[in-house]
């Protein structure tokens, strides 16, 4: 009997799966298509467990649907634009592209060994010229057709990195990867019209039934819809109303001053004119625009001694304050502050002796009705409403509808619907980058590059000795000649967000290779995406600007308008994880160590560590698991079996070593059940029948895990299926065919060994072209029972028999077994009681 080898055998099925080509994607129009994707990964060098899974996970999905049928696209590429290239150029004195294209290499080596089945013929990265130059095309179309501007923006600056950072890069008010302490500045960025889309991307929501429900509220949140008042505040200058927009008009008489933005154009006059307030607004302009940095900063305000009147009594006067937590860019820039119904609004008024004012009143409190105010936020119980409204009682949603009313009815104010999502600003002052096709020209101005001069290339000859974009400083690259009129002009020297390049990757999978962005004919066929996999922490951005891309890309005439939604089904998988292992230092600080370095909970020299269970895995506390050394050990299918089999696919999964190892012992042991079966000759028996009813249950039940992407409980149903084998007394033939599809049903998670098993087995060409197997519906009802026998209370033996013998067949039966034999010695039974289906009581 052959052993099993997991090395030879890999190496062995993946070139024979190679040379037939059968994960090659074609255009088959007499087959139903189907296509799976995992979100590709960013080309760090070095693949983990995470990997493992995820793309397992995908695998598993595309050789079900090959073997059920399915004509499968399946590719694979890169996220290879970003920072980290450009960080390790300067930290190692290499170039980007040099450093990128090296890790890709690496990358690839370390995943073909899994045996995903790949089309690996359309892999490509997003760091090529062939696709970024479509890229540029789609950027080009998309200015002709509008949904691209340019404008002066309030951006985060990193000032060591020297590039605008998004919201989701500054953490804890510091650049994610310098860790610098971010600034404001005004730059003028491109935008994408996304905000434009705000309604049409909310409702669609609805129709994602196969996205998780979560990631579905977490988009709605992020785009945030809202219904408000928007109206002016009369200055008692004269000047210009200060415009503002609330969500929560019924909180009016709570009023307590009116807050601008340091960018809101009132501030940016008084700067010119007040060197405290320009040396204010400096000081403002140092944190960040996100709403972390804004909700932590100490809040800080300037009083510019304008005095504005409030809406429901002209002789109520309120302060105008600058305030370092209101942004330009949301609403209108000015707010009312109330400050005894918001946190950060008191917190001001507490630090600037501003008065708070108490709007809300109990049912029962015996303040006049025309003094009572509102509803306070967040709450349905019914209340007081302010007269002026119209009401004398009513809900939250009520009181915020009454108050627009009101103020509609009176002129002084329009119910107004908002939404929270703004335009996407694409613009990067980094060098390893998309390169933006525009030319800014003295007689033309900014001038879309031609068509025909696409790629606009990166250049190679770049030094990264200064900070900065080193685009900025490459005469060669930045000054060439405008395409309208032919006179010296500058290139556009920003590069696009990286989220631009994984915004439409999965529509270029369909024609990887065409010299447009894509090729339409193709594009029919093969989008939308079937199934897509990844992790729960892309819900928000990379979503939802792929959702509007795909919209875009509609209207640009590069995608069918089946397509305006990409993704048919979402799944979001959980991590693996691994224990941390820590000691102390003198100090008390924690000294990680790597997994090997730990044996029984002990390190090589005895030291007792500490254990810190189901950690994310981390390269710093070094709790990480070499998958390739996994692989080295195991073998592939190992590691992708363990990965699957021990949680639901949505949560996270430990790896451990003896888990693994546990893993690697059932395979062996599939393989030498196999192989004992295929040198066996035992005749057929009554015993066939049995099997094959449970070979068509394990059929049923792991074709449905798989399909609802319960792999954990598919492999659970694969193991019971082996027991049942192993221990079968059925003849050859029977357990040969339970053992090849015992094989089938283990392929899409364990392809190297089923292929094996399926060879060693007799069966034809290859497991990974074979039909799936089909249950037979009437081998899945049971014609008999098992009835457990009790002899005077205790259970000791059990009998199958007919569903629906009758008693004194069940009965006779029951006596003849060795174990009821034993007990009567011989005697009579005292007493004999069938419950038909449940059980036989013996009383001897």
């Amino acid at each position: 009997m052959s052993r099993y080898s997991a090395t030879e055998i890999e190496a062995k099925w993946q070139e024979a799966w190679d040379k037939a080509g059968i994960f090659t994607a074609d255009h088959k129009a007499d087959k139903p298509k189907y296509y799976v994707l995992e979100m590709f990964p960013y080309p760090s060098g070095r693949i983990h467990m995470g990997h493992v899974r995820n793309y397992t996970m995908g695998d598993v999905i595309a050789r079900h649907k090959l073997a059920t049928g399915h004509n499968v696209l399946h590719p694979m590429g890169w996220d290879a634009f970003g920072m980290p290239a450009e960080n390790a150029a300067m930290a190692i004195g290499g170039h980007p592209k040099d450093w990128t294209y090296s890790n890709i290499a690496d990358m690839r080596g370390q995943m073909k060994p899994l045996g995903l089945s790949i089309d690996w013929s359309r892999e490509f990265a997003t760091c090529d010229p062939e696709y970024y130059g479509q890229q540029q095309a789609l950027f080009l179309d998309m200015l002709e057709a509008g949904l691209v501007y340019r404008k002066n923006a309030v951006v985060n600056w990193d000032p060591v990195d020297m590039t605008v950072l998004a919201n989701e890069q500054v953490e804890n008010g510091r650049g994610w990867r310098s860790g610098a302490l971010v600034e404001r500045r005004e730059l003028t960025q491109w935008f994408f019209k996304i905000s434009d889309y705000s309604e049409e991307l909310l409702d669609a929501l609805d129709t994602l039934e196969n996205w998780p429900a979560k990631v579905r509220l977490m988009q709605e949140n992020w785009i945030g819809k809202s219904r408000g008042l928007q109206f002016g505040f009369e200055r008692t200058d004269g000047a210009e109303p200060i415009s503002v927009y609330t969500t929560r008009p019924d909180t009016l008489l709570g009023a307590s001053f009116v807050g601008i933005s340091p960018d809101h154009p009132i501030a940016k006059q008084l700067e010119t004119k007040n060197p405290e307030v320009a040396e204010f607004v400096a000081e403002c302009r140092k944190g960040g625009t996100t709403e972390e940095a804004i909700e932590t900063a100490e809040k800080l305000g300037y009083d510019t001694g304008i005095r504005v009147k409030h809406p429901l009594d002209p002789n109520w006067e309120l302060p105008v304050w600058i305030a370092n937590f209101i942004l330009m860019d949301y609403g209108t820039g000015a707010i009312f502050a109330c400050p005894a119904h918001d946190q950060r609004d008191l917190d001001f008024c507490r630090k600037y002796g501003l008065p708070v004012v108490d709007t809300f009143f109990a049912l029962d409190d015996d303040t006049p009705v025309d003094k009572i105010a509102f509803v306070p936020p967040k709450t349905e119980k019914v209340r007081w409403v302010n007269h002026f409204a119209g009401l004398t009682e009513a809900t939250g949603d009520e009181a915020i509808n009454a108050t627009v009313d009101f103020a509609e009815k009176a002129g002084w104010g329009e119910g107004v619907t908002k939404y929270r999502l703004r335009d996407w600003g694409l613009s990067r002052q980094r060098y390893w980058g998309c390169p933006i096709p525009v030319v800014h020209c003295d007689s033309c101005g900014v001038v879309p590059e031609k068509k025909e001069n696409l790629p606009v290339r990166l250049p190679d000859d770049v030094t990264f000795d200064k900070p900065g974009n080193p685009l900025d400083r490459h005469p060669t690259w930045r000054d060439c000649a405008c395409p309208s009129c032919g006179a010296p002009a500058k290139r556009e020297t920003d590069t696009m967000d990286t989220f631009v390049d994984s915004s439409w990757y999965f529509a270029r999978f369909t024609a990887p290779h065409a010299e447009t962005p894509t090729n339409l004919a193709e594009a029919e066929y093969w989008m939308n995406v079937d199934q897509y996999i990844g992790g729960i922490e892309h819900a928000i951005l990379h979503l939802l600007y792929s959702r509007f891309f795909a919209r875009a890309m509609n209207i640009t005439g590069h995608l069918p308008k089946k397509a305006v939604e990409p993704f048919n089904a979402l799944f979001t998988q959980g991590m693996v994880t691994h224990e941390i292992y820590q000691t102390r230092d003198a100090k008390g600080r924690p000294v990680y160590h790597l997994p090997e370095d730990v044996t029984d909970g002990k390190l090589t020299d005895g030291t007792e560590v500490e254990i810190i269970p189901s950690a994310k895995m981390s390269k710093s506390k070094k709790n990480v698991v070499d998958p390739v050394s996994i692989i080295s050990a195991f073998g592939a299918d190992t590691a992708r079996w363990f990965v699957l089999s021990d949680s639901p696919p949505e949560r996270d999964v430990e790896w451990t070593a003896s888990g693994a190892e546990a893993a690697f012992k059932h395979l062996s042991r599939v393989h030498r059940i196999a192989s004992e079966i295929a040198e066996s000759d035992t005749p057929a028996n009554a015993e066939d029948e049995t099997l094959l009813r449970e070979m068509h249950k394990a059929i049923h039940d792991v074709s449905g895990g798989v399909e609802s992407f319960g792999f954990n409980a598919s492999i659970a149903k694969l193991y019971a299926f082996t027991n049942t084998l192993a221990k079968s007394k059925a003849g050859t033939a029977a357990k040969r065919e339970a053992a090849k599809t015992l094989a089938q049903l283990m392929s899409p998670m364990t392809p190297h060994l089923s292929e094996e098993l399926w060879q060693l087995l007799g069966g034809e060409g290859l497991v990974a072209t074979a039909p799936w197997p089909v249950a037979d519906e009437a081998m899945l009802v049971d014609d008999t029972v098992t009835l457990p026998i009790q002899i005077n209370g205790k259970r000791r033996a059990e009998i199958s028999v007919g569903k629906d013998m009758p008693k004194d067949e069940v009965e006779k039966i029951a006596l003849s077994t060795e174990a009821v034999q034993k007990a009567l010695d011989g005697a009579a039974p005292k007493k004999v009681i069938v419950v038909p289906g449940r059980i036989v009581n013996v009383v001897v």
